[in-house]
């Protein structure tokens, strides 16, 4: 499987996900694993917009990701996979889905959360998920762009 980074970003497809890390990874495809997305023809249009010329776009529930990325159906692709939060991760890696990493690229504040780092908020029930996925062994961090340093998301927690 060629997943090359899996983000989790409030904001889905942007200019950092649409013009930064698809250049920077040479990605081919960017999956979108999003419940709600998924299911909203305006959400998935928007999307389509905002992907990159040439990038193929997936806009899938978690199961049907699971399911297409177990069967290897994107093997050959280059796949930046983005989900809006830590709980959809924790969804793939039930479903059997592996994922070395996992970065944190932006969650917004809310009156709910607490800073982690400068662009990425949390909740109590994001960190008590974030606890689980890192307790299955999957590597977490924080980083916004490329350029920046990528910092270890336990530490933060």
């Amino acid at each position: 499987m060629a997943i090359l980074n899996v983000r989790i970003d409030a904001r889905l497809i942007h200019g950092q996900v649409a013009n930064l890390w698809t250049s920077y990874l040479d990605i081919t495809r960017i999956m979108v694993v999003d419940e709600i997305a998924a299911n909203n023809d305006i959400d998935k249009a928007g999307l389509r917009l905002a992907c990159p010329a040439g990038v193929k776009l997936s806009v899938l529930t978690p199961e049907k990701a699971a399911t297409n990325i177990n069967e290897g159906r994107y093997d050959s692709q280059r796949v930046l996979l983005v989900t809006r939060n830590p709980q959809t991760i924790w969804q793939l890696l039930t479903l059997g889905v592996d994922l070395p990493e996992v970065n944190a690229g932006n969650m917004p504040k809310t009156e709910q959360t607490r800073q982690l780092r400068k662009t990425v908020h949390a909740t109590d029930e994001d960190i008590t998920v974030f606890k689980q996925i890192a307790a299955k062994g999957v590597r977490l961090t924080a980083q916004l762009v490329p350029n920046e340093e990528k910092i270890d998301l336990t530490t933060l927690l």
